[in-house]
């Protein structure tokens, strides 16, 4: 097995930027990269529909980076009106929006032919649609301002096949989709819109809901022998996310090693 690298330091990718991060709380990609945003020089609002575990992230980001507490707003991104609501909260917090994370997203392991209508609409719903809600309603102002970035959280996924996946690689396979065609309509507005598309990412709330058998087989099939670090897909995201990739557009950047 490969080492993990050290975490990387700051290097001021998003000065003077303001961020937007769903499904934040806990400790995720989205924590993760709400952390690297703060570190990297923005000044960050995280979202989640879980308040209790909200307030500690936020609690917990800015002791682990010594700055400001990042500003936080409850949403259910599966209801427009909340969503519409987080908008209006950032705008009015932050002053203007310079980055969207769509982070949020809903697994599950279930079997094609066991898998309900409401197994199937529910992780839809969390993981795809509401790339599309949170989209709707935020890059009006990215154009009115003809300037912005948005990152979607995708999968591998997306491309690759997986057991009792169907739902989730489904949904992610619609991200890609829509992180593409979303991309052309936003350009001419100077708006950027990619995804990334991770394989593992360990991190807690994932180890109690994967058996050590599964965590093991996703393991050996990537090339450094480990799972990512969840820092090491918000580097991808806050580079997406960044001026240093001003000219990409419309693209699927996958943080894998997988060989098989």
């Amino acid at each position: 097995m490969t080492l993990t690298p050290k975490y990387p330091p700051p290097r001021n990718l998003l000065k003077g930027q303001t961020v937007v991060v769903t499904a934040a709380a806990g400790t995720g990609i989205g924590y993760a990269v709400g952390k690297r945003a703060v570190e990297e020089g923005a000044k960050v609002l995280i979202s989640d529909f879980h308040e209790r575990r909200l307030n500690e992230a936020a609690d917990r980001m800015a002791e682990e980076t010594g700055s400001e507490r990042p500003l936080t707003h409850l949403c259910d991104v599966t209801q427009q009106d909340q969503v519409d609501a987080l908008r209006d909260a950032a705008v009015a917090g932050l002053g203007h929006v310079d980055v969207l994370i769509n982070n949020a997203g809903l697994g599950g392991e279930t079997s094609v032919v066991e898998m309900t209508d409401d197994q199937w609409h529910r992780v839809i719903d969390v993981t795809l649609n509401s790339v599309f809600r949170m989209t709707r309603a935020f890059l009006p102002h990215m154009q009115d301002r003809k300037a912005g970035a948005i990152v979607n959280n995708a999968s591998v996924l997306g491309w690759r096949a997986q057991k009792g996946q169907a739902h989730y690689a489904a949904a992610k396979a619609g991200v890609m989709a829509f992180t593409r065609c979303s991309a052309l309509e936003a350009a001419e507005y100077g708006v950027r819109i990619n995804a990334v598309a991770p394989s593992i990412a360990m991190h807690a709330f994932l180890a109690k809901v994967t058996t050590d058998e599964m965590l093991a087989e996703l393991s050996a099939k990537e090339a450094f022998g480990r799972p990512a670090e969840v820092w090491e897909v918000a580097n991808a995201m806050i580079f997406l996310a960044s001026d240093l990739s001003s000219y990409m557009t419309g693209e699927v950047l996958s943080v894998s090693s997988q060989r098989a």
